[in-house]
C-alpha cells in the first residue's frame, strides 16, 4: 500500500514517454515524471521516492526531498496566501496548504512558522496545522530523567520556550534555563530534567548532574585560553554578564571554577580569574 506523504520503495513496473511508472502488491500505475527519472535505470528495478497529489489531486511521485513528512513537525516559510488559506514552501512543486481553520493566527507570506502535516480524513489532501498542542500527546512517556532528546521550539511564553520533544511530546524549557540561543523553529539538543505528575515535561540545554561539570569547566578553561589567561568574571559577578560572556548560568559558572580551581589551574582574585 502506498501512503501519502511519506517515502516509499516502489518497482519500477514500465517506462512511458512521460516517465516511469511505479508500484507495489497493490498499485502499478504511480508516475514518476521524466525529470525525476534517474539517468540508469531497469524494470523490475526499486526506487526510493516520495508520494504526494499532484496540482490536479492525482497521485505522484517525486525523487525531491520534502522539508517535512506526514505526521512530523518542521519549520516552513508561507509561500503564498488566498482565499484558501496559507500555502508553504516545502521543498516540492506544489506548496502544503494551511487552511484557515488550521492558523490559530492569520499567516504572513513570507513568514515562518512551525507547523504538523498530516493526512486530511475529510479531503485525503495533505494539508499543514500550526495549532501544534493538538498533536503533541503527553500522555505516555518512554523518556527518563536526563535522557537527551531532540526538540523543536515552537513557541515562547512568560514562562520560557515550548517545545516539541522527539516529534511527540509538549515540553518547556524555563527563561531562566536558557543560555545559549534556542530559536524558534531551529532543532536543538536538550535533556529531560523532570517529569511532573501532570505529565509536563521539564526541559534544560546541558546535560544533568555530575556529567556536566566536566564540559563546562573545559569551556571556561578554553574561554581564558582564548582571553590571554584572564576572565573578569568571579563568583560575585553578575548573572547576566557571565550568560552574555560564557552562554552558561552562574550556577554552572560557579561549578565549573571550582572543578579548575580544585585541579590548581585558575586563581580566582577580586577582579576575576587567572589561568596559572
Amino acid at each position: 500500500m502506498i501512503e501519502l506523504g511519506n517515502y516509499n520503495t516502489l518497482t519500477i513496473k514500465r517506462s512511458t514517454r512521460v516517465g516511469l511508472f511505479l508500484g507495489d502488491d497493490d498499485v502499478d500505475d504511480l508516475l514518476l515524471p521524466n525529470k525525476y527519472v534517474p539517468d540508469d535505470f531497469e524494470i523490475g528495478q526499486e526506487l526510493r521516492v516520495f508520494c504526494y497529489l499532484d496540482h490536479e489531486e492525482r497521485p505522484i511521485a517525486t525523487t525531491l526531498e520534502p522539508l517535512v513528512t506526514r505526521n512530523t513537525f518542521g519549520y516552513l516559510e508561507v509561500a503564498e496566501v488566498n482565499q484558501f488559506g496559507a500555502f508553504l514552501n516545502w521543498g516540492l512543486e506544489k506548496h502544503l496548504l494551511v487552511p484557515f481553520r488550521e492558523q490559530p493566527e492569520r499567516m504572513e507570506k513570507g513568514k515562518s512558522y512551525v507547523v504538523y502535516c498530516f493526512l486530511d480524513p475529510k479531503s485525503f489532501r495533505l494539508v499543514a496545522s500550526a495549532r501544534i498542542n493538538r498533536f503533541l500527546d503527553n500522555e505516555e512517556f518512554s523518556l527518563s530523567i536526563g535522557q537527551p532528546v531532540s526538540i523543536l521550539p515552537y513557541r515562547t511564553t512568560d514562562l520560557g520556550t515550548e517545545v516539541i520533544v522527539e516529534q511527540r511530546h509538549k515540553g518547556l524549557v524555563f527563561s531562566d534555563q536558557i543560555y545559549r540561543n534556542l530559536e524558534i523553529g531551529q532543532p536543538a539538543r536538550g535533556y529531560i530534567k523532570a517529569i511532573r505528575k501532570d505529565n509536563k515535561l521539564d526541559v534544560v540545554l546541558e546535560p544533568l548532574g555530575h556529567e556536566k561539570l566536566e564540559p563546562t569547566a573545559e569551556r571556561i578553561f578554553r574561554e581564558l585560553e582564548a582571553s590571554g589567561g584572564m576572565l573578569p568574571l568571579h563568583d560575585k559577578s553578575d548573572p547576566g554578564e557571565i550568560s552574555k560572556r560564557l552562554k552558561m548560568s552562574k550556577k554552572l559558572f560557579k561549578k565549573g571554577i571550582g572543578v579548575l580551581y580544585k585541579e590548581r589551574r585558575i586563581d580566582i582574585r577580586d577582579d576575576g580569574i587567572y589561568l596559572r
